[in-house]
């Protein structure tokens, strides 16, 4: 399995000419996962040797804007380029609770209509992921206004005996997130590969000694 990692943005707080918000892809087995998604993030895409249509997976750590204020503009973007295609596989973009939320409010205030399908994985934080004073319970958000309308997705909890979230699996490496403290609720994520059984003939090795 091969592994690349690109570092798009590595700015905090506000972008620089010389350094964009957070934002790096790994490109798999041809597909692009970004991680984070910075103001500039499709532009930093631009630059880069990498192609924006190959993205397939979106994971954001936290919801500070420099770490997410580049999403809705970046699939408004991959929209623009796309033809209508019933049979592609949706976007899955995983996050914090609140994140289907924020992209449905923001595409639909904006009047913006994607050309594909995305899917919003939410994770539930624990309240002692960031000091009390600012954690907000976002588990009640839309709860009425035609939730229906927006991205399908699953809501996914901490599992206690793990201490992480399991994202996705397939034959070649397992998905988790796993919690981070600061001040808000943040999350890291883990791709770990799985064991890949050898190649050599034992019994031939064991018979020419």
């Amino acid at each position: 399995m091969s592994l690349e990692i690109t570092f798009l943005g590595t700015g905090s707080a506000f972008p620089s000419p010389a350094r964009g918000a957070s934002a790096l892809v790994l490109r798999r087995e041809g597909q692009c996962w970004l991680f984070d998604c910075g103001e500039g993030t499709q532009t930093q895409l631009m630059r880069s040797h990498l192609r924006a249509a190959r993205i397939s997976k979106i994971f954001i750590t936290h919801l500070h804007g420099d770490h997410f204020f580049g999403l809705p503009g970046l699939l408004c973007t991959l929209s623009l380029q796309s033809s209508p295609d019933a049979s592609r596989a949706p976007v899955d973009i995983y996050g914090p609770l609140g994140l289907r939320s924020f992209l449905w409010r923001s595409l639909e205030l904006s009047h913006s209509q994607l050309l594909f399908p995305y899917t919003v994985h939410e994770l539930v934080p624990t309240p002692d992921q960031c000091p009390a004073e600012e954690f907000k319970d976002f588990s009640g958000w839309d709860r009425g206004e035609g939730v229906p309308q927006g991205p399908a997705g699953r809501v996914l909890h901490l599992d206690p005996g793990e201490d992480s979230y399991l994202l996705l699996e397939d034959e070649q490496l397992v998905v988790r997130a796993f919690r981070l403290f600061h001040r808000v609720p943040s999350f890291g994520f883990v791709l770990e590969e799985k064991p890949r059984p050898g190649k050599l003939d034992v019994q031939k090795l064991r018979d020419l000694g």
